[in-house]
């Protein structure tokens, strides 16, 4: 009796050893829980390409940041007693005017709805600009808006990546120019302050950081240039000016939004 009962004993276990080891070759994509899950069941067909509910939380927070960037760079522009600062409200205003008709073209093909007033944080920060003045005012206009556009700017290279929606990374394409240039004008200010943000950044890092080791005091050896070879015929250009320039700015001369 107790020859049987150890004979079943190692068959259950063996039983439940295969069956530990034929489980990871499940397939994920049918599993609930899982990101590929996930994204099967948030995402909607459209004629532009699948729409997931990463592309319409984009969608939303575009919209959401021109709601309150054009009044915070309409503030600027007649509050701030330096050009450097209305000269970025200027192009807030102007980017975001521009930007908000193409979300609202792609929102409405879409089917996605959009707010009509920024939420409680964009609010918050708008108080926070109303209630200050002087050079504290031009501090918290430069710092705000730059650390907002920074975060938003890993999450445009994000969608832009991923999205399977021609519409979506059409507007992602648009608002990476957009921002690109708000940021750049934003430190034309020289109020912005960047151990503050990078610190914000590190404080919230969790891998270490790599790269090559520190200098050591001597002059590193002269890299090769990176050149094609021979004499191909190229015919474009830099898209970017030189950092020499002062006070440069990025190009978003694009086609308006169809219809």
């Amino acid at each position: 009796m107790r020859r049987v009962n150890g004979t079943a004993l190692i068959l259950a276990a063996l039983v439940a050893t295969v069956g530990a080891l034929a489980f990871p070759i499940w397939s994920y994509a049918s599993r609930s829980g899982t990101g590929q899950a996930n994204l099967n069941a948030a995402t909607v067909a459209t004629q532009w390409g699948p729409l997931s509910a990463s592309d319409r939380d984009f969608v939303v927070r575009v919209r959401l940041a021109g709601l309150w960037e054009i009044p915070a760079g309409q503030q600027a522009m007649e509050r701030a007693p330096t050009k450097a600062i209305r000269d970025a409200g200027d192009h807030l205003v102007v980017g975001h005017t521009d930007l908000d008709q193409r979300v609202r073209s792609v929102a409405a093909k879409l089917g996605v709805e959009l707010p009509n007033q920024p939420n409680a944080q964009q609010q918050g920060w708008l108080d926070e600009l109303t209630a200050a003045s002087g050079k504290d005012y031009e501090r918290k206009f430069a710092n705000l808006l730059r650390d907002a556009h920074g975060k938003v700017f890993a999450l445009l290279a994000q969608i832009r990546h991923t999205t399977r929606n021609s519409l979506v990374r059409e507007l992602a394409t648009d608002a990476n120019q957009t921002v690109l240039d708000h940021i750049t004008m934003l430190e034309n200010t020289g109020d912005v302050d960047f151990d503050a943000i990078a610190n914000e950044a590190a404080n919230g890092a969790t891998a270490s950081p790599t790269g090559p080791p520190p200098p050591n005091g001597q002059a590193p050896d002269t890299p090769e240039p990176a050149l094609p070879t021979g004499s191909p015929d190229a015919t474009s250009r830099p898209s970017a000016e030189s950092t020499a320039d002062e006070g440069r700015t990025i190009n978003t001369d694009r086609p308006a939004p169809t219809s």
